[in-house]
């Protein structure tokens, strides 16, 4: 008998996004870590080891040093996958926006950079905690559809504005954009997607989560 990792993997990711929603309705921000999770979570992950270990670098790199260039003027928010960077947030003008995205594209390992951020002032902790919970919200419904590997999907949400990563189909992209505009809360959803063929994901079946199929098994 066979037994498909994705299978495993569905109520491990549910449980995990349960108690990250659970924490947003508190009123916090919460970051579920184990080292079950995380091993369980790399190895569905589509984007190679050294890809995800480049992507942590990106952010952090551009993280720490962005106070440099905003102060308290701006409020910038940098997600990095498969060595695309999506930038989200608020600046005081096109400058600061300009200047955070050259910033970025210095950084060592960017292939491209997804400017998305706004000139306005910096969102209010009642904006981000409700951000949070939306991107938790549309992590468990991606996790409960049985078509897509919720862990192949990176989900950033701003402002109620909802953006989409990952290495997926032209099939896994619309299913997960139907899937986030049907959460409540969201105002729009941005397809930011790497496309690889439907050749292509079952010569990566192997290596990740495999998506369980409708049906009996």
């Amino acid at each position: 008998m066979q037994i498909k990792t994705g299978s495993l993997l569905r109520p491990l990711s549910k449980a995990v996004l349960c108690v990250a929603l659970l924490s947003s309705l508190q009123g916090c921000i919460a970051v579920v870590a184990g080292a079950a999770v995380s091993g369980a979570v790399a190895t569905a992950d589509r984007r190679t080891l050294g890809a995800q270990t480049e992507d942590k670098s990106i952010s952090v790199k551009a993280e720490t040093t962005m106070g440099n260039i905003t102060g308290d003027l701006g409020h910038v928010n940098v997600n990095s996958y498969n060595r695309k960077v999506l930038l989200t947030g608020e600046v005081r003008d096109e400058a600061m926006k300009r200047a955070v995205e050259n910033h970025v594209r210095s950084i060592s390992n960017v292939e491209n950079v997804i400017n998305e951020l706004e000139i306005a002032g910096p969102s209010s902790y009642t904006s981000r905690s409700s951000d949070a919970l939306i991107t938790s919200k549309v992590k468990i419904s991606l996790a409960d559809k049985k078509t897509v590997s919720a862990t192949s999907f990176k989900v950033v949400t701003e402002r109620g504005n909802v953006y989409l990563m990952g290495l997926v189909t032209q099939r896994e992209g619309n299913i997960a954009a139907d899937v986030a505009k049907g959460v409540s809360g969201v105002m729009r959803v941005v397809k930011i997607f790497e496309y690889i063929s439907e050749e292509d994901l079952r010569t990566m079946q192997p290596q990740q989560a495999q998506v369980q199929p409708q049906g009996n098994p």
